[in-house]
């Protein structure tokens, strides 16, 4: 079995992570998979809308992340998993799964997942965005507003309450363990084009 090379893509909500992780799918195809450590939010039974709205997100304890290091070293094995879908618009899991299937690159895409020693010890490659706080909020508050549902005031409350204090506690500590740490994501061609060739070598070695 060809081993499966696996990058670590973290940073601050809004600082470009996903940008990168998609731009390197578009890039490479079905060679390339990606997994959210969103979709592996915790599932959040019994609570009501408000409840759910009012739980903090951005720290560890809200990701059930023994089940995303389970479902990797599955795909590390040629084993496909039904990973979880969650939903933003009503701060909640899905019913709904979606199939992921083993390929020879693996990209892992969280704010939180340098923060995880179980997820980063099966990193071959560790990554961590660095933008600026200014830039992220801007991006969060058009990504909530635009695409998931919520208000302005929710937006910020919930970086006041929750996001910008994890971030100081747990997200931006967390760059310590990144191999490298690339400002502005995917803007950045230079870092782009370093990691094309080091995924590009891999392909072709395996």
């Amino acid at each position: 079995m060809n081993p499966m090379l696996i990058i670590g893509i973290a940073g601050g909500s809004g600082s470009g992570k996903t940008t990168v992780a998609d731009r390197l799918r578009q890039k490479f195809g079905p060679d390339v998979t990606v997994m959210r450590h969103d979709d592996y939010y915790r599932l959040q039974v019994g609570k009501t809308y408000e409840e759910r709205a009012a739980v903090n997100y951005d720290c560890p304890e809200a990701f059930e992340t023994e089940l995303m290091v389970r479902h990797i070293e599955e795909l590390k094995q040629g084993n496909s998993v039904e990973c979880p879908v969650y939903d933003y618009t009503v701060h909640n899991r899905s019913s709904e799964t979606k199939t992921i299937r083993p390929s020879r690159v693996l990209i892992i895409d969280g704010i939180l997942i340098l923060a995880e020693e179980t997820l980063r010890r099966i990193m071959n490659i560790k990554i961590f965005v660095d933008t600026p706080d200014d830039i992220r909020i801007l991006r969060r508050i058009l990504r909530d507003v635009n695409e998931r549902g919520r208000t302005l005031d929710s937006v910020i409350n919930q970086y006041l309450s929750t996001v910008r204090p994890m971030h100081e506690l747990y997200v931006a500590p967390s760059r310590k363990y990144a191999d490298v740490i690339i400002p502005e994501g995917g803007l950045n061609d230079v870092a782009m084009d370093m990691l094309t060739s080091r995924i590009a070598e891999h392909l072709q070695k395996y």
